[in-house]
């Protein structure tokens, strides 16, 4: 039987997603520095030797992982309709991100914490937050009839955004609080339409 091209992508794709996954867990659950490609490899299933076919560390595996998750968002985000109030369709990504059970909430800042623990990937990771800030300044900008290149709108508001939730993340990982991250990133937008003084 053979194998369309199209099939045999898919099944390149899964693999990969599957051993990007099985890092982030296992990061989450050990710590990076526990963390071994066979172990990597063992979760997912597949040999090592396979991992190697796929990654060169198992930073890279984390980071892809992430960029993954980046990359879905971003989606969310542009498949927003399009007569929304850009900062309800901010919101609504930013509540579906922490609440959707495809993406552990836990698992995602685990990792990105792991990853400014580490200087190996430091570089790396600073090009997929300017390449997915970029992205998302542009779907703003589209979104709000404003010019990315001119208007400082877009870029602004996408900034301020991203802070908000991640003011309301680093909030609720100190533990100080009995309200959610939901609740958290809530307020925080309503502190952002507020302005402030």
């Amino acid at each position: 039987m053979t194998i369309t091209p199209g099939l045999r992508d898919r099944k390149k794709a899964a693999t990969r997603a599957a051993l990007a996954t099985a890092a982030a867990e296992l990061a989450r659950e050990h710590g990076l520095a526990a963390v071994t490609a066979d172990a990597i490899a063992a979760r997912a299933g597949v040999s090592t030797r396979t991992f190697h076919n796929y990654f060169a560390s198992k930073e890279d595996a984390v980071l892809a992982y992430l960029e993954t998750r980046v990359e879905e968002w971003i989606d969310l985000l542009r498949d927003r309709p399009a007569d929304e109030d850009i900062m309800d369709s901010l919101l609504t990504v930013a509540l579906d991100v922490v609440q959707n059970p495809d993406w552990p909430f836990g698992e995602i800042v685990a990792c990105i914490t792991l990853l400014e623990e580490s200087n190996v990937l430091l570089s790396r990771q600073i090009e997929v937050e300017r390449r997915s800030s970029q992205l998302l300044v542009e779907i703003i900008a589209e979104r709000t009839g404003t010019d990315p290149d001119a208007d400082l709108y877009p870029s602004l508001l996408n900034y301020a955004a991203m802070g908000a939730v991640r003011a309301a993340m680093e909030t609720h990982a100190t533990g100080t609080t009995d309200r959610s991250v939901e609740e958290l990133i809530r307020e925080a937008f309503d502190q952002l339409r507020r302005g402030f003084s």
